[in-house]
């Protein structure tokens, strides 16, 4: 048996290729992958050959926003049936060290996620027609009306959920907050989402493309401030110390952290989601308004609760799906997901 992979070599060298699948062992399922989300991630790894000090070393198949129907079952495996609809998560913890130990396992010390060149040999994705995965994995989808294109945003949705998680361990319920979200890409834009659901009372984002403005309105944002032609605006919520209860830095550009910090009020919290290698922040604002800057990493049992709110659509992400291309269309469709000005999220299209 074989399936289509979408495999990069090295940047800019996407390839479309045939590999061998096996049949699932024991408490493992088949899944025919029905869509695929094109993450920040792997845009850089195509873009730029990786990010930060994770470089592409080997030829890796991209993707971990994927979602499918379940072909085959393995032994031992139960509560999955043939043709199940399910949200698959990629990240595989080891379960056993200290950090797993201590409920913290997206800081496993040997966690395995598709598609990530963090590890070598790199740990390989979810970009292809088949694939073997653990049961545990697979999360079911019930809602027939839900497509497999809105359940692939399950993961994207589970780190915006974490990161509303943490700043509440850092401020307190979100309900009722005024809140600053900085980049309207996907993760802002569910971010967004995430806020409204969560009962935040007034939701500001910044970016610098009119589209993801637009996008960041239907996901529920009270206003939006597109920060290269009207930078004003912005910069009136600084005055008295600051406005902003939270803020959201989903761009990880230097720029837009000096602006969260800045808009921020005293003892108010600042969430770091966005990631991109060194960036400045303006300490003598943090220390002077003691200001919570919090880190946000993926998530743990955020992924259930994702998949749960699309599967019942109390948090509807069909908005931010720009387009969908077939997996032969690849380097098509990682050019358009590079274009900010004319996508938010591009997705892949499998094989049944």
């Amino acid at each position: 048996m074989k399936t289509r992979v979408c495999r990069l070599y090295a940047q800019g060298d996407i390839r479309i290729e045939e590999a061998e699948v096996a049949e699932p062992g024991p408490g493992q399922v088949l899944v025919a992958m029905g869509a695929g989300g094109i993450c920040g991630s792997d845009l850089h790894y195509y873009q730029d050959g990786g990010f930060g000090p994770i470089r592409v070393r080997e030829p890796i198949i991209l993707g971990h926003e994927v979602a499918g129907t379940v072909k085959a079952i393995g032994p031992g495996v139960e509560g999955i049936a043939v043709g199940d609809r399910m949200a698959v998560n990629p990240s595989r913890p080891c379960n056993s060290c200290r950090y797993c130990l201590e409920g913290l396992q997206q800081h496993c010390l040997s966690m395995r996620f598709f598609g990530s060149a963090l590890r070598f040999p790199h740990e390989q994705g979810g970009f292809r027609d088949l694939m073997v995965v653990d049961a545990y994995q697979c999360v079911r989808i019930d809602n027939p009306d839900v497509t497999l294109a809105e359940v692939a945003c399950a993961e994207p949705l589970a780190v915006c959920l974490h990161a509303l998680n943490r700043a509440g361990a850092s401020a307190g319920n979100i309900a009722g907050k005024s809140v600053l979200v900085t980049g309207a890409g996907p993760i802002g834009a569910l971010t967004v989402a995430a806020l409204r659901h969560a009962g935040a009372a007034s939701i500001v984002v910044t970016d610098l493309q009119d589209l993801p403005l637009e996008v960041a309105r239907m996901m529920g944002a009270t206003e939006t401030i597109n920060v290269r032609t009207r930078p004003e605006r912005l910069e009136a919520y600084n005055e008295g110390k600051g406005h902003f209860d939270i803020a959201f830095e989903c761009s990880a550009a230097s720029p837009a952290v000096k602006s969260a910090v800045m808009a921020t009020r005293p003892q108010g919290t600042v969430v770091a989601v966005g990631v991109a290698g060194d960036v400045p922040v303006p300490l003598n604002l943090v220390v002077g308004k003691e200001i919570a800057f919090v880190g946000t990493h993926r998530f743990t049992g955020e992924y259930a609760q994702a998949v749960r709110l699309i599967d019942q659509r109390r948090i509807d992400v069909r908005p931010i799906i720009s387009s969908t291309h077939d997996l032969d269309e690849a380097l098509a469709a990682f050019q358009v997901a590079g274009d900010r000005g004319r996508s938010i999220k591009v997705q892949l299209s499998f094989a049944s």
